[in-house]
């Protein structure tokens, strides 16, 4: 694997609808701008990506509550997305993203039942990318049906894929619109 970056964002919200949010709510993304070794040309074993993925779901999901600054444990929704350059293919991005990264990436966070959410799309530098979250033990607790925008000014080049991954401390600010809360959850079958 060959990064040429990692780009850290974070975003915490003191006020939304005019309202103080109080505690604040934190999300935080960390991308990588890594190398597409397939760029150029179809290739039918895409086991490098792969075990890419499995690297980023530790690297990136460590940083991810650095930035919060939570013990990851405390981290609450999840999600995952890549931005492919025009050189390579969709298949690139979910070679990362979808058979090894979830484990370490959950492992990194001190557990995660529910599927992680995610995002794929071609791009060209400064494409930007919204990466779909929700709630790590169960994908139907509403107040964590989120998304965050990321994207990398300088990324991704033609021959690049820019994963990037988003945790979050909380919930979104003053959800007021009914549906399963994490108080009522069960946490058993990462649904519900």
């Amino acid at each position: 694997m060959e990064i040429r970056k990692i780009v850290t964002l974070m975003d915490e919200t003191f006020i939304e609808g005019g309202k103080k949010v109080d505690p604040q709510t934190r999300r935080a993304a960390v991308l990588a701008v890594i190398k597409n070794p397939y760029a150029g040309k179809y290739v039918d074993d895409l086991s490098e990506l792969m075990e890419t993925g499995e690297k980023l779901g530790t690297l990136l999901g460590e940083a991810c509550v650095k930035a919060l600054g939570i013990k990851p444990e405390e981290a609450e929704s999840y999600g995952k997305g890549a931005i492919v350059g025009e050189s390579g293919e969709l298949e690139h991005a979910a070679a990362i993203l979808h058979p090894k990264l979830g484990k370490p990436f959950r492992d990194a966070l001190g557990g995660g039942k529910s599927i992680i959410p995610s995002a794929k799309k071609m791009g060209i530098p400064g494409t930007e990318l919204d990466v779909p979250v929700h709630y790590k033990d169960a994908a139907f607790v509403r107040t964590h049906f989120d998304a965050m925008p990321v994207r990398c000014y300088d990324a991704p080049k033609a021959d690049e894929i820019v994963v990037a991954l988003v945790v979050t401390d909380s919930g979104r600010p003053h959800p007021r619109i009914g549906g399963l809360t994490i108080e009522e959850a069960e946490k058993k079958d990462g649904l519900r």
